[in-house]
Formats: structure tokens, sequence, C-alpha cells
């Protein structure tokens, strides 16, 4: 009888943040938005490394409710279309 080990990691893979589903938790991996919408998104505080979950949709799934650093923020789809993230398989 083989043995055979299983690798304990978390195996990881990479999304839109729009595609996220609600209590799903991430981490930033790019923001792929330029000039004044990339500084905007980028001064909320998302910026790639940075850990979120999504907390709550409005009725038509726009906007998100993120959760970053102990702070809730909305963001729109429009904007949430340029990150990407990791999230656990």
């Amino acid at each position: 009888m083989k043995k055979f080990k299983i690798n304990k990691e978390k195996i990881m893979h990479k999304i839109g943040l729009r595609q996220m589903r609600q209590g799903q938790r991430g981490s930033i991996v790019s923001v792929e938005a330029e000039g004044e919408l990339g500084r905007r998104i980028r001064d909320m505080g998302l910026i790639p490394g940075t850990s979120i979950e999504v907390v709550g949709r409005a009725p038509l799934r726009d906007p998100v409710a993120l959760r970053l650093f102990g702070v809730t923020l909305a963001l729109r789809n429009r904007e949430a279309d340029h990150i990407m993230v990791e999230v656990d398989a």
C-alpha cells in the first residue's frame, strides 16, 4: 500500500474583486487602474498586499462593502473591476 504526503499549504487563486462572494477574504495582488481612478483607489488603501473581506453588497450588487484595516468602505463595481485579489480556493 502506497502512502501519499498531503501538502497542507493553502491553495490560492486570483480573481477580480467584483467576483468575490460576501464573507470571502483575500489579499490584493494588483490594481490595474491608471490615472485619476488608480490614484483614488490607492488613496483608499487598496494597494497590493492589503487584506480585504467582502462584508456586503447592495440589492443590485453595486456597490460592494469591503473591510480593510478595521474600516468598512464602499466601492463601485466599475472601480472593483480594476482590482485583482488572491483568495483561498
